[in-house]
């Protein structure tokens, strides 16, 4: 037993808290962080440099991909893989991702090795009929971990995240989930946080789990019906009971779990729910609601205060607004106007030179920089250039020498000022713009655009390494045009590797997918990146290692 004891107290002291938020490390919600960035600040493999590599001499490549058991609806069907990157048991590394899939179902796969390691459907009402493209009913929003909502610092640039060492497994029984998981248990520690200390256990079979004294490991998903659901990530038991977070049937995007309140929006009128912003106290259960015609894909964004930042469109409270709200009451404490033009992406938040940022694009194609706290004025725009710029979400990350970039995806012609890397005929990009200094006031310039991308998605940003995914989705202008033509219609995916500074190509998938790929950024870390696509498959692309 004493040495039983002397190798739990090791394994649990390399290992990651529930609630910490590890900088650089794990995929915890919709574009990784709170702050919604998409920017995984280092990886020990990972890198401008590494991945030049050839796949003979173990470089950078297709290393698994797994069918789920998960029906489509309308377009929805997998979420990307919320991670759990470096748990260290007695028996050795894990490397877990969670996937949500659109029949509120949740699957957990090993990503070292490619297995599964746990399945589940949730208990939820079922959808009521077939949906529509816009309201397509069941999840539609990741599985997340909770975290914190510091602001991670930089990296330090001769300092790299992974690990060289084969993953080794051992599953416990059916259903239960990993040995090594269900077996770590070290006390709570004092103190009344909720989270931290688990006070019944429905059911018995899965005993408490936390690390570094973190309470119980958990995840959690919004299933269809709009109930919160907090698991263990050993085997999917249930922590406590389903409790209500935003109307059933409503089109939920955004779900977080940041310092000890779940926050989700709810978008579309769907399901006969008021567009706005949901926030549950876990604690009390309190919820709180904000109505608002709430804009992007991912939600709101957290400060490192724990202020709520939410873009607006054009109806609703506070129209075509950035707005900072109270993270328990959701009151309005301030907001900045984009005019007569609405919003469309979430906003990503940033520290710049000791100052907190925020960036969000609006309709006209102009990105917004503002000051966080003050919201009074633009610190910088982007020229206006568009009539319907509507990117969901933007991506942030800053280089080795400082430099802040924000880069969005583009559908057709491309921002003034860029030029793409290759020929493009009427497919979209990414594009990166630069955060400068000139005459003593911030700028936005542009930097380089990518070469054209089939409907891209939200740019992954990976130690400096940008991936940018050509969804292959056949994106219909017009509302009436139904799911089955849009799949019909909808081309094979590819992944491609940029160099963060400069958009050339380093690397792509190739004719590796085999089906289009829809919702936000790509998961990934810890020399892996990971992308769902719409027949349920996932795919793992990355240096291999030796099991």
């Amino acid at each position: 037993m004493r040495r039983l004891a002397a190798i739990l107290a090791i394994g649990a002291a390399f290992a990651i808290p529930a609630m910490g938020q590890t900088p650089g490390l794990d995929w915890l919600t919709d574009s990784s962080d709170a702050q919604r960035s998409a920017w995984i600040r280092s990886d020990q493999k990972i890198s401008r440099e590494g991945m030049g590599r050839k796949e003979s001499d173990g470089g950078f490549q297709f290393l698994w991909k797994m069918k789920l058991r998960n029906a489509p609806r309308q377009l929805n069907s997998l979420t990307p893989p919320a991670t759990l990157d470096r748990l260290i048991g007695y028996r050795g590394f894990r490397m877990l991702g969670f996937v949500g899939g659109s029949s509120d179902s949740i699957y957990t796969i090993d990503t070292d090795l490619g297995r599964m390691e746990w399945e589940v459907k949730l208990k939820a009402a079922p959808p009521v009929g077939a949906g529509t493209v816009s309201c397509p009913g069941g999840m539609t929003t990741s599985i997340v971990r909770p975290m914190l909502s510091n602001i991670p610092p930089p990296p330090n640039p001769n300092f790299g995240r992974g690990r060289r060492t084969p993953g080794k497994s051992d599953v416990g029984q059916p259903g239960q989930g990993a040995v090594t998981l269900a077996l770590v248990r070290p006390s709570p520690p004092p103190g009344p946080n909720p989270m931290l200390v688990q006070r019944t256990r429905p059911n018995p079979a899965s005993p408490p789990g936390g690390q570094l004294g973190a309470g119980p490991f958990l995840i959690n998903a919004l299933s269809g019906d709009g109930m919160f659901h907090s698991l263990h990530l050993s085997n999917g038991a249930s922590y406590e009971q389903p409790v209500r977070l935003v109307p059933a049937g409503a089109n939920a995007v955004g779900l977080a779990v940041v310092n000890y309140t779940a926050y989700a929006a709810t978008v579309g009128g769907c399901g006969g729910a008021e567009n706005g912003l949901h926030a549950l106290d876990l604690a009390s259960k309190q919820l709180t609601t904000w109505k608002a015609d709430i804009a992007g894909s991912v939600g709101p964004a957290f400060d490192g205060e724990g202020t709520v930042y939410a873009t607006t469109g054009s109806s609703g409270e506070n129209p075509n607004s950035l707005v900072a709200l109270d993270p328990k009451t959701l009151k309005v404490k301030a907001s900045y106007s984009a005019g007569d033009q609405p919003f469309t992406s979430s906003p990503v938040i940033f520290e710049h030179k000791g100052r907190t940022l925020i960036a969000a694009a609006a309709k006209d194609g102009r990105i917004h920089l503002v000051e966080g706290g003050k919201l009074t004025s633009a610190v910088a725009t982007s020229g206006a250039w568009s009539k319907d710029f509507a990117p969901g979400a933007l991506s942030s990350w800053q280089d080795a020498d400082g430099t802040r970039w924000i880069l969005a995806p583009v559908d057709g012609a491309l921002p003034p000022g860029f030029q793409s890397a290759a020929t493009r005929q009427s497919g979209g990009a990414v594009v990166a713009w630069k955060v400068v200094e000139q005459n003593g006031t911030l700028a936005l310039q542009p930097g380089w655009a990518s070469r054209e991308l089939v409907s891209p998605l939200t740019p992954t940003i990976i130690n400096g390494v940008v991936f940018a995914v050509s969804s292959g989705e056949h994106r219909a202008g017009s509302k009436s045009v139904s799911a089955a033509i849009r799949v019909a219609r909808s081309s094979k995916a590819v992944v491609y590797a940029l160099d963060g500074q400069t958009g050339k190509e380093i690397w792509n998938s190739g004719t590796t997918v085999t089906s289009f790929a829809r919702g936000g950024a790509i998961s990934g870390g810890m020399g892996q990146i990971y992308l769902t696509t719409h027949d349920g498959t996932i795919y793992a692309f990355g240096f291999p290692m030796e099991h």
